[in-house]
């Protein structure tokens, strides 16, 4: 008997642990963006209260609480935009919320030397200051800035991309106002008397801007609203992923590996770098491009370790591609851990010498070598762990994966045309 029990053990143990299975690790997936887009939403809300505040009683204070809430909603919300690229519905509704560069006269008044721009007609367009519009020979009554004016006429208007006029950078814009320091020390200077209803408002219209503030505001939380929904338990965005779950890990890696390439390394970074011009840093009002940076490059890694920290320090975690990936190819799972790794430690320079007094835009100023190091340090990680991105997509035999590309580093000539 106690050899046979001893005998039982011995090839209990030697029984390898099952592997994690690809559908527990979509769910992992869909619970940190679950929490991702909720804690986005809570936070927007948060910002919602202080621009209530502020447009209820301007003041150095308020105005400064205000932006201290934006800046405090950009960390969670750029660790989900990893689920974008290869997740339609995500896709669908991003620009909604994140969309950029923008021109910002669109929506109100502008520097002297802003200009008109001859591919946009309505660069100028300045509805703060305009209760009737004119777009596309239409005149259209925008006595009333609401929610729906924005999302409905404004955003995206004759259908030209950089007439952003929702989102968390139309919000940046008016609260910081324009960045004329070009690549020298210092962010926008809004005035908080830029708010004051009656004596005492500078810029003109205070009450249709703090209108503006309002409505963008809770618009963007109607937006985050739809999509922490859809990342529920019924979301229709959890289920897209969850059908098929070798789709799911699929998209997983897609959004990993655009968010890496393309979009951070390449538009993001490598782009404003090349032309030296703080007007294409992410957060170029608020010269909070640091942090956006870095928490969009935590966000790839988060999707990678199956492990998500909110902001009040709990963590949501589970079966990880990691796992996934390791059981297939030990190696390639332990080389895309350490190159995520050395990219969010090369996000992190950045972001520890922003917080230091050298702004982001500052970095991109011609001839400013330790900037261009430290831009490039991060440019040159994000790229190399894309190459070990596609190696876990082979790893794992999917096929038909594709990562968004950039000019700026696939055909760099191409920039200057």
């Amino acid at each position: 008997m106690k050899r046979l029990l001893l005998t039982a053990l011995l090839s209990t143990a030697a029984v390898p642990a099952l592997a994690v299975t690809e559908a527990e690790v979509v769910k992992t997936y869909a619970d940190i963006a679950e929490a991702g887009y909720a804690d986005s939403l809570a936070t927007a809300r948060a910002l919602q209260t202080a621009v209530q505040a502020l447009v209820a009683a301007p003041s150095a204070d308020t105005l400064e609480a205000a932006k201290a809430a934006w800046r405090a909603a950009r960390v969670p919300y750029q660790q989900t935009e990893v689920f974008r690229f290869g997740n339609p519905i995500v896709d669908d509704w991003e620009g909604r919320v994140n969309a950029w560069p923008l021109d910002e006269g669109l929506i109100d008044y502008v520097d002297a030397s802003y200009g008109q721009s001859e591919e946009n007609p309505l660069s100028t367009l300045n509805v703060i200051a305009s209760p009737k519009i004119t777009i596309g020979g239409t005149e259209i009554d925008a006595s009333a800035i609401t929610p729906a004016l924005i999302k409905e006429t404004l955003h995206e208007a004759d259908g030209i991309e950089a007439n952003v006029a929702s989102g968390y950078h139309a919000i940046e814009f008016l609260l910081w106002g324009q960045d004329l320091n070009g690549t020298g020390a210092g962010a926008g200077a809004r005035p908080f008397t830029d708010f004051l209803a009656g004596e005492g408002c500078t810029g003109g219209n205070c009450d249709r801007r703090a209108a503006y503030l309002t409505a963008a505001t809770d618009l963007l939380v109607a937006d985050l609203e739809e999509m922490a929904a859809n990342w529920a338990e019924a979301g229709a965005a959890r289920a897209a992923v969850s059908a098929d779950p070798a789709k799911g890990v699929q998209a997983m890696l897609t959004g990993m590996g655009s968010l890496s390439y393309g979009e951070q390394a390449g538009e993001r970074m490598k782009l404003g770098l090349m032309l030296n011009d703080p007007e294409e840093e992410h957060d170029c009002f608020s010269d909070n491009t640091h942090d956006s940076h870095f928490y969009d490059g935590l966000g790839v890694r988060n999707v990678y370790l199956g492990s998500y920290t909110r902001p009040d320090g709990s963590v949501v975690s589970g079966p990880s591609l990691s796992e996934l990936v390791a059981a297939k190819d030990g190696a390639v799972d332990t080389q895309l851990k350490a190159e995520l790794d050395a990219s969010v430690a090369a996000l992190q320079a950045i972001k520890t010498a922003a917080e230091g007094g050298f702004a982001y835009d500052q970095m991109l100023a011609a001839g400013n070598k330790e900037g261009e190091a430290l831009i490039m340090g991060a440019v040159n990680a994000l790229v190399t762990q894309t190459a070990s991105i596609e190696r876990a997509v082979t790893t794992l035999g999917l096929t038909g994966t594709a990562f968004e590309g950039s000019d700026s580093l696939d055909n760099p000539d191409a920039v200057f045309q």
